[in-house]
This record gives structure tokens, C-alpha cells and sequence, in this order.
């Protein structure tokens, strides 16, 4: 298959009038007018030729924090709930997502994870599942955000067992409060089982969160949100992610979770490599405003902006490719630039990076169309198009 498109934004530059030849992986990306002649020969002959010569061909972007879309949340537990949240993420550019559970009662967060490994296992017609991420129930109260702290517990080795075992290898990534007693015992621990450690929902000290990071911990959770910021005399967990040169930093990159100016000084510290764009999705992400559920917890959406019924954010509703447009504006850089800290930077945090997150000759074919408006017209995960934009979509 080949598809011809006016950009391809490829792992090390923009490639203009380009044609990708690709079947589950990306066999080859030609440039400029060779390219063309290629193109036209075989589409007399082939009806495997994709022409959107007017749009651009982006690589596919990676939702490591999701919890919901469409009506679905992960901890509906159920494979039709992730099926339509995958197909609305390829619908809007994602091609592989992390489905990421809630804080509950301990036998509704196994279920959870156990549904997660056997859709990943089946398969989803949208947007790959590349693996869980357990967001609680570790936390600290006083940063509870949305998570119910009825169902918190303390780390220990049993309850994470049973986690562990619920998801049956397919459990991506784990977050925790790593001022918990065990933690820093348990964070090598976690981290010989392949997970990636995020620190969250936390009122560590500077010097606790060091400790996690030395331990082996990966990056913080939605940083700046539900966690002790930064003060000139404490310069809490914010601080610590922001001063260590390997430490990866979520974002939710919508103008509310984060101020723009805040948001750059975060990328003028960690740089593409290490800002990794997420949208929290909560389950109403794609529907109208109105009153929903975040797993038990009510939620209300106005204006597109979730909140609790206390008032506090509750995820977001934001489209992962509007995150990367508004990085654009917002952090002053190039769209190349952008597009990676919602493609190979997830990818590299998930040591996937030498498959996913890019296009580049070798890796698997994960890359959507999209006009000069930023609108998705076609999505691909590995070499199969599992989204087409109709007229009137």
C-alpha cells in the first residue's frame, strides 16, 4: 500500500510531496518528485493508493492517561466500553492508548485490569491498547483530586499481587504516592515486573520524591495537578521532577489543569524528550456538556471543562491532537516538535519506542491523515485503516 501526501512529518524532519509505501510496517518514505511519478504509475493498477496530496501524514499519537470517551469508562469493565473508546481515539488520531483505571473498591479495579488484558489480547477496532495504568488506589488524601479516598489504601506487596495478577502481564504503568511507608521498598520491586512508575496524587517532599525518582521511579503524574507544587523554600514533587534531567512529566496541555506560561517553562526544562502530552479523559470526552460518572464519582461537564461536585477538575475532555496544536501556540515550537511529546515520547517511556511513536522505515505503520485544520481524515494502526472520514462526520 502507498499513500501520497503534501507533508509527512517523519521522526527527524518534514518531508515535503511524499509517498509512504507500508503494509504492517513502513517499507520506505520517498520525497519530493520521484516519488510522484511512483505514486500515479501504480495507482492505475492498484487500488491500495491513498492520495491526500493536500493533508499531511502525522505519526500516531499515544494516550498514555486515558479513563473514558464516548459514554465508556474503563471501569465499566467491559469490552464494548474500551472497543468504542479505541474507535473514537483513532477517529481524533490516536493510535495507542493506555486505558487507565480509577480508584474503587479493590475487586471493581481488578475487574478492570482483567478486561483491559482480554480486549488487548482480542483486539480493538480503533486505536491500539498497548497496555493498563493503575491510577490508584496509593494516593495521599489531601491530594485526592477526583479519587474517591474511601477506597485508598497503603502500598503493600499482597494488594499490589493481587493487581498484578488480575492484569495477567499486561499492566503498562502504576501510580503511587511515594511518601507511603513501603513505596520506596516497592518501587524497584514493580520496576523488575517491566512497570513504568509514575508518582501522583502525593504530598511528598522534595527529598521523597528524589528518593522515588532514585529508586527507579519514571516520571510524575499530571504534573502540577493533585500534588505538592513548587515553593521556593519546599520545592515539593514539582520541583524534584522538574530538576531531574530523567524524570518524565505528564501534561494536560488545555489551558485549565495548567497556565500556558507555567506549561512553557515546563518544556523549556524537560524539552520534548521528557514533556509527554496527556488528556485524562474522562468518560463524557466527545459528548455534549452535562452531568456524568468518572468510575463512582459524579462529574460535571461545562464548557467542555470536567469538574467534581465540589468544584475541583476532574480530568479533562481534551483531544490529545488539540493538546499538541496548543503546544504549538502556547511553548512557541514547530509542529514536528510538538507532535513528538504525544508520539515518541510516550512511546520511549513505554520502551516502545523501537516500534511505535514514529514514522520511520522499520517501525509499524501507526500515522493518521490530517488537513491543514487539524482535522483527522484517516488513521492507520499497524497497516490496517481502521478510520475514514465521511462527508458529513
Amino acid at each position: 500500500m502507498q499513500i501520497k501526501v503534501a507533508k509527512v512529518f517523519s521522526e527527524t524532519q518534514v518531508i515535503d510531496n511524499a509517498c509512504v509505501t507500508f503494509d504492517q510496517q513502513i517499507e520506505s518514505i520517498e520525497g519530493a518528485d520521484e516519488s510522484a511519478d511512483t505514486v500515479k504509475d501504480a495507482g492505475q493498477n492498484d487500488s491500495r493508493v491513498f492520495d491526500y496530496s493536500d493533508c499531511w501524514l502525522i505519526p500516531g499519537l499515544i494516550d498514555t492517561h486515558a479513563h473514558g470517551a464516548m459514554g465508556c469508562d474503563v471501569m465499566d469493565a467491559s469490552h464494548q466500553s474500551l472497543d468504542t473508546m479505541s474507535a473514537y481515539f483513532a477517529s481524533i488520531g490516536v493510535t495507542g492508548f493506555l486505558p487507565t483505571t480509577m480508584t474503587d473498591h479493590k475487586t471493581k479495579i481488578c475487574a478492570a485490569l482483567q478486561q483491559i488484558h482480554r480486549s488487548k489480547t482480542r483486539g480493538v477496532q480503533g486505536a491500539e491498547i498497548l497496555g493498563g495504568y493503575l491510577e490508584g488506589p496509593f494516593f495521599n488524601v489531601i491530594y485526592k483530586g477526583a479519587q474517591p479516598q474511601e477506597h485508598f489504601l497503603e502500598i503493600n506487596r499482597a494488594d499490589l499481587d493481587d493487581f498484578l495478577q488480575a492484569a495477567q502481564g499486561s499492566l503498562s504503568a502504576i501510580a503511587l504516592a511515594p511518601e507511603q511507608a513501603l513505596a520506596p521498598a516497592l518501587i524497584p520491586y514493580l520496576k523488575q515486573r517491566g512497570l513504568r512508575v509514575m508518582l501522583g496524587h502525593t504530598d511528598a517532599s522534595y527529598e521523597q520524591t528524589k528518593a522515588a525518582l532514585k529508586a527507579g521511579a519514571d516520571g510524575v503524574v499530571h504534573c502540577f495537578n493533585g500534588m505538592r507544587g513548587l515553593h521556593h523554600r519546599e520545592p515539593g514533587v514539582v520541583g524534584a521532577a522538574l530538576g531531574c534531567p530523567d524524570c518524565y512529566v505528564e501534561i494536560i496541555a488545555d489551558g485549565q489543569h495548567v497556565h500556558p506560561a507555567v506549561m512553557k517553562l515546563c518544556y523549556q526544562l524537560k524539552g520534548s524528550e521528557y514533556l509527554n502530552l496527556i488528556t485524562d479523559s474522562v468518560p463524557s470526552s466527545g459528548l455534549d456538556d452535562g452531568d456524568y460518572f468518572l468510575g463512582s464519582v459524579p462529574i460535571s461537564i461545562k464548557e467542555g471543562v470536567a469538574r467534581t461536585a465540589e468544584g475541583g477538575l476532574a480530568g479533562s475532555t481534551l483531544q490529545l491532537l488539540q493538546a499538541v496544536r496548543n503546544s504549538c501556540e502556547w511553548f512557541e515550537i514547530e509542529l514536528h516538535t510538538a507532535l513528538k511529546m504525544a508520539s515518541l515520547t510516550p512511546a520511549t517511556l513505554l520502551g516502545i519506542e523501537d516500534k511505535y511513536g514514529s514514522i520511520k522505515v522499520g517501525k509499524q505503520a501507526c500515522f493518521s491523515v490530517i488537513d491543514r485544520d487539524f482535522k483527522v481524515q484517516a488513521t492507520w494502526v499497524n497497516g490496517v485503516q481502521v478510520y475514514q472520514k465521511v462527508n458529513n462526520d
